[in-house]
């Protein structure tokens, strides 16, 4: 990266945060003629994004007819919505569901090629695009397009912490303040953006928000505290549905650093027991009510159950195996005494569940999807997970525009927003695979509005 003593005084558009919408942004705005900075407070870019490992949703894409799935943006509409709980901002989750299959198009341009598909919690269709190395999406995407935005001659400055947002005498969003290693800096412009993520690895904000998730582990880089949301309400920015902050269901928490453990695993076909090594929920319901279902056990956590058959379709396994995640067993009986479950129960669970795949009926939790393969190729495998702080819904209020508005309603002049920092897409539960899909949708989307003000404000 270059050295921040080569930060220029002035730009056309600064984009705060260097994740999926960020990235987006600015590659979008240079496209279409903008002169770019890219300022991001950690050391090195991705942010949330780079651990995301399940996919990008989209419906109607080539990538679906390629494979026969014949899906429409409707049902993903509807889907969504239930999925969060009818909360959703209905205009932002149309221009969602709508440019979901071009956002998939458009990462072609880059190299950034999502033509594998899995299926994630809530979804009806294989919706969730990834690589066809099944590589995990997230550093897959972010690393390739941190590489587009350099090859760009995009400026990108890490170690670069915007501190204030600049406003001339109309109140108009005109730059920033920034701490870097060489002091601090103003740096002007016509345009700014915060795509700065979310709030899950910020005790104080979810404290004032959701006291009762304060001693939850979280799921999100140590950088994820909110900057963005504070730097919006000194300008008197209306954040919403603050409160609404996911715990997903699968994290490794047994360890310092907490792990991830992609939906896209149940997705293809991992089940969930408890001690007794029974099952005892539909592992791709909602992140809500699996999560749910896993705490009112009372057993610490709960462990994820596969075969070598799901195992060889999701390629994140082998990174948890090699940090030491995954328990081994040369059949069922010798996994169920590694784990410390009823071997016998675990037994009858899976052959139980290998007929369920066969008729392609789940009589006892009603799971119809992430059933394309029974589990009966050893050795098996298993994960301990908890729930653990993964996403927050909540954020600054924007319009489909991506424009910031104030506590009033009123758009704050030169200022945008986009990804996990703005609110209202969601609802009141994310399903798996849409912030991905949020970042490159809305950060092209402010990319594109972010030219359009500079032009009309020339």
């Amino acid at each position: 990266m270059p050295n921040t003593k080569e930060l220029k005084n002035k730009y056309d558009a600064i984009v705060v945060g260097s994740g999926g919408a960020g990235l987006t942004a600015a590659l979008q705005a240079h496209e279409l003629g903008l002169n770019v900075v890219v300022l991001e407070k950690n050391e090195k870019t991705g942010g949330n994004t780079s651990r995301a490992s399940s996919g990008m949703n989209a419906s109607e894409s080539w990538v679906q007819l390629d494979e026969g799935i014949i899906d429409n943006n409707r049902d993903f509409y509807e889907e969504t919505l239930k999925g969060g709980g009818l909360l959703n901002d209905r205009a932002m989750l149309k221009y969602f569901v709508n440019h979901s299959a071009l956002a998939i198009s458009w990462l072609m341009k880059y190299g950034i090629r999502l033509t594998d598909l899995t299926i994630t919690g809530g979804m009806s269709k294989k919706r969730a695009h990834r690589p066809a190395s099944m590589e995990p999406v997230g550093f897959y995407l972010t690393s390739r397009m941190t590489t587009q935005v350099k090859k760009a001659g995009i400026d990108i400055f890490t170690g670069a912490k915007v501190t204030k947002l600049l406003q001339d005498a109309k109140k108009r969003v005109n730059g920033v303040e920034v701490e870097t290693p060489d002091g601090i800096k103003t740096v002007k412009a016509k345009v700014v953006l915060l795509a700065t993520g979310g709030f899950g690895a910020s005790k104080d904000i979810i404290k004032k928000y959701r006291p009762d998730l304060v001693d939850y582990k979280t799921t999100n880089q140590p950088g994820a505290t909110g900057d963005g949301l504070k730097l919006a309400e000194a300008l008197d920015a209306q954040l919403m549905q603050m409160n609404f902050i996911q715990v997903h269901p699968t994290a490794d928490t047994d360890n310092p650093h907490v792990y991830l453990i992609g939906e896209g695993l149940r997705g293809e076909g991992a089940i969930l027991v408890n001690k007794n090594g029974q099952r005892f929920v539909n592992e791709l319901s909602t992140r809500k009510i699996v999560s749910s279902a896993i705490t009112n056990l009372h057993e610490d956590g709960a462990y994820l159950i596969f075969d070598s058959g799901v195992r060889a379709h999701f390629a994140a396994v082998e990174f948890y195996d090699q940090i030491g995640l995954v328990e081994h067993g040369t059949d069922l009986a010798d996994l169920a005494k590694k784990i410390g479950v009823n071997g016998a129960n675990l037994e009858k669970t899976i052959a139980a569940w290998n007929k369920s795949v066969a008729t392609g009926k789940d009589k006892e939790f009603g799971r119809t999807t992430g059933m394309d393969r029974e589990l009966d190729r050893g050795p098996y495998f298993a994960i301990h997970v908890h729930p653990a702080i993964h996403y927050t819904m909540g954020g600054i209020h924007i319009n489909t525009e991506t424009q910031v508005l104030d506590t009033n309603g009123n758009v704050i002049d030169g200022l945008f927003a986009a990804g996990e920092v703005s609110g209202g897409l969601h609802g009141n539960n994310r399903i798996g695979g849409n912030s991905i899909a949020e970042t490159v949708i809305f950060g092209r989307q402010a990319g594109i509005q972010m030219a359009k003000y500079v032009r009309e404000s020339k």
